[in-house]
């Protein structure tokens, strides 16, 4: 079976506040929005990310803007302490959106 990763239907957008990250997940096409809203899920965002979120991270959240076809996640705790706090090499999450992009889909 072939697949398809997230970035050939979709572009990203990241931002942070504290040690929380959002990534926006934005189909290239309107029409590719409800492929990526049915694979796209809180738990699969949460299981892609689940070494740097931890056990004890708040669950991620996901919020659907299907006019703009866009998906929001809000990943709380990833960023470990945030810009001020954390020591990582990437303390805003920005890479966090290209690893996103990166995540491979079944070639509908």
């Amino acid at each position: 079976m072939s697949t398809i990763t997230v970035g050939e239907l979709a572009h990203s957008r990241t931002g942070d506040k504290g040690d929380t990250s959002n990534i926006s997940i934005i189909a290239y096409h309107i029409d590719d929005f409800p492929r990526l809203a049915a694979e796209l899920s809180a738990e699969r965002v949460s299981a892609c990310f689940a070494e740097l979120l931890g056990a004890d991270s708040p669950p991620v959240r996901r919020y659907e803007l299907p006019q703009l076809g866009a998906l929001n996640f809000v990943l709380p705790g990833i960023l470990r302490g945030g810009v001020t706090r954390s020591l990582a090499l990437d303390a805003h999450g920005k890479a966090l959106g290209a690893a996103l992009l990166a995540l491979r889909l079944d070639e509908g």
